[in-house]
């Protein structure tokens, strides 16, 4: 198991929106920055990406991805600064663009990718806000990219497992997207580049693969080969916390996500992050974000709080 693979396994898509567009110049799209993640791709044609600033727009052309953050607006537009409409303004102006085989017209995806909990949330934040990703011969992505365009080009009426495939597609390119990202960021999560080190990448897995054992430094150290003191120094140079800090962080993850989602009681959820009990669970939470973990999920699950993307 790679810990990449495990923390996107566990943010996986759901719901995904996806859309494949046809249209005629002139023609732009306003993005809400409630989008948790845009992914946009040409596949015929070209376009332009921009946040507030059109001087800043990136070109968008056939064999590219680029993955937009949430936050800002953003736009494409068939040339920077273009007039951009709301999606349900710009579906109806273009809703016969795609009936005619005009050379000219620019043949683009958009998704809207959702994650639910905090680990997807974290590996969104190690990301760019605006990222480009270009696809070479035999690249994978470049592969990925033709099925979701055969996907959306192609519908078949009633054909069954049709969202589930897009959702799963949407991940496949969300993993290869961020792994070149990752591997070529100085800015990757400590964690990712600490796998490099095979001493550390074996502790890390350890501790993700069962994240409820009563884990002890001694029995750490003894899967990284190194001596106690060498492995507490090295595993905070290269992560920034101590291997304790680190196993409390990721029980604490997967706790929230298992609180936000209600299909555990508390004693499960203790007995699966590793706590003896929910007394222990309970107070170790509230050590950790200052509340219970009741009142933390009734919290949670007020409507006030839920994200809403507006998709397109």
């Amino acid at each position: 198991m790679d810990i990449l693979h495990d923390r996107l396994a566990r943010a996986r898509a759901s719901g995904a929106v996806f859309a494949r567009t046809v249209a005629e110049p002139p023609w732009g799209l306003r993005l809400a920055g409630s989008i948790q993640l845009a992914v946009h791709t040409v596949v015929r044609g070209r376009g332009w990406l921009w946040l507030d600033d059109p001087a800043g727009a990136v070109e968008l052309v056939p064999g590219e991805v680029t993955l937009v953050r949430g936050g800002p607006d953003h736009h494409i537009g068939h040339e920077p600064g273009a007039d951009c409409l709301e999606p349900e303004d710009f579906r109806a102006r273009h809703a016969r663009d795609g009936s005619a085989d005009d050379p000219g017209a620019t043949v683009f995806l958009c998704g809207a990718y959702r994650f639910s909990g905090d680990i997807g949330g974290g590996l969104l934040e190690a990301l760019p806000q605006v990222l480009t990703l270009s696809a070479a011969v035999g690249d994978p992505l470049r592969d990925v990219i033709g099925l979701l365009s055969h996907e959306l080009a192609t519908p078949e009426p009633g054909e069954p497992g049709g969202p589930t495939v897009l959702d799963r597609l949407l991940d496949v390119l969300l993993v290869l997207a961020i792994r070149t990202d990752f591997r070529r960021s100085p800015t990757a999560p400590r964690w990712y580049r600490a796998c490099a080190d095979p001493r550390l990448n074996a502790v890390l897995q350890a501790m993700h693969e069962n994240a409820g054992r009563p884990w002890s430094i001694p029995e750490l150290a003894a899967i990284s080969g190194l001596s106690r003191a060498a492995f507490a120094r090295t595993f905070r140079d290269a992560l920034g916390q101590t291997p304790m800090q680190y196993l409390t962080d990721w029980r604490m993850a997967l706790a929230r996500d298992h609180l936000r989602t209600g299909q555990l009681t508390l004693t499960a959820i203790s007995r699966t992050v590793g706590y003896s009990s929910p007394y222990a669970f309970a107070a170790a939470f509230r050590r950790h974000h200052g509340e219970p973990p009741g009142a933390w999920r009734e919290r949670e699950s007020h409507p006030a709080n839920a994200l809403h993307p507006h998709a397109h």
